[in-house]
């Protein structure tokens, strides 16, 4: 299958795109380069080839004979949507929704894209499912809205769009973030031999490892029309759903003489349990290979292996507010976020 893949130079696509070539399939990689500087390690064999290209500006030339789309080439996370909601909106939803649009032009018959389970917001009682109201409370949660609202409707014989509701991301990765709650608190595990929590850490927070998603993408890629047409999945593991404290008690016992506090009730509200009841019930395939505990010893083992230092984990190139703010500063791209 001939697939391209937005952002294979970001912290998931460096991890998909290899797989996808092992398994045969041609891949067209798109990536504006925001994050390129950020290199934790030689962790691949095979990278595809990839067009240094702002999503905003794919051409019909670009899509010309793709047989699938697999789109996780946004501004990604809360406080980096926060940075400018009005690009925030126009690379996240519009620039998706021209882009689902481009590809369904050009022939591409499935359409995979990166939701994100921070749609559920603040959720209470049950655990959500995909059929539960949404309740996004940031810019970067309602465009992920607003791309699933809008995409829907484009779903027909020759064009299926399949959304991958992702919990939080974690896990190893050559093109590392450690703004992300279970790296970032290895990562001062590591450096500091200290987690201190401002808060209380009693939100709740579904994880799920950045190679578990990388197999749910495929299996969605490789599964039958009907199982993914128009289909929405949270991807993840009922069984991973945890507190935030929780997640720092795991780390803390896998780096051995950390300390670990807690503080008072934080100012974010988010907190959600997720049921991922239909991925792993219907989605050929899938189940997930990874947990909190082997994902802080992955990472663990890492950072020994490459001596990391506080230096790399504080580096701008693996956090993608001050990577942006950086570029933003230095000039380098404009008031539209494109490379000058």
């Amino acid at each position: 299958m001939k697939i391209l893949v937005t952002g294979t130079e970001g912290y998931l696509g460096s991890l998909l795109a290899p797989l996808l070539l092992q398994r045969g399939h041609e891949v067209i990689g798109v990536d504006t380069g925001f994050y390129k500087v950020g290199w934790l390690y030689n962790g691949t064999e095979l990278t595809a080839k990839t067009l240094n290209k702002d999503i905003r500006k794919i051409t019909a030339e670009d899509l010309q004979g793709v047989e699938a789309v697999v789109h996780m080439a946004e501004l990604s996370n809360d406080p980096t949507g926060q940075l400018s909601p009005t690009i925030t909106f126009d690379i996240n939803h519009k620039g998706s929704v021209r882009l689902a649009n481009l590809a369904k032009a050009a022939g591409a018959r499935r359409f995979v894209y990166m939701s994100s389970c921070s749609v559920y917001g603040v959720a209470t009682g049950e655990d959500v499912t995909e059929a539960s109201a949404t309740n996004p409370q940031t810019d970067y949660a309602i465009c992920k809205t607003l791309v699933e609202r809008d995409l829907q409707p484009m779903a027909d014989d020759d064009f299926s769009p399949t959304f991958m509701r992702n919990a939080t991301a974690f896990g190893a990765s050559p093109r590392m973030r450690f703004d992300i709650v279970l790296n970032n608190l290895a990562g001062l595990a590591w450096t500091t031999k200290e987690i201190k929590m401002t808060s209380d850490g009693t939100p709740w927070r579904p994880l799920v490892h950045a190679l578990d998603i990388a197999k749910a993408i495929i299996c969605t890629l490789e599964a039958p029309r009907d199982v993914v047409h128009n289909q929405i999945f949270n991807v993840g593991d009922t069984a991973q759903n945890y507190q935030v404290k929780e997640i720092a008690q795991t780390v803390a016992q896998v780096f051995k003489g950390c300390q670990l506090s807690f503080g008072d009730s934080g100012a974010d509200n988010r907190s959600y349990r997720v049921s991922f009841a239909k991925i792993n019930t219907t989605l050929p395939g899938f189940k997930c290979d990874w947990n909190a505990q082997r994902g802080a010893q992955q990472l663990y083992d890492l950072f020994q292996q490459i001596d990391l230092s506080d230096d790399t984990f504080q580096f701008r190139g693996f956090t993608r507010l001050k990577q942006l703010e950086y570029l933003i500063g230095t000039q380098q791209i404009d008031k539209d976020f494109f490379w000058r």
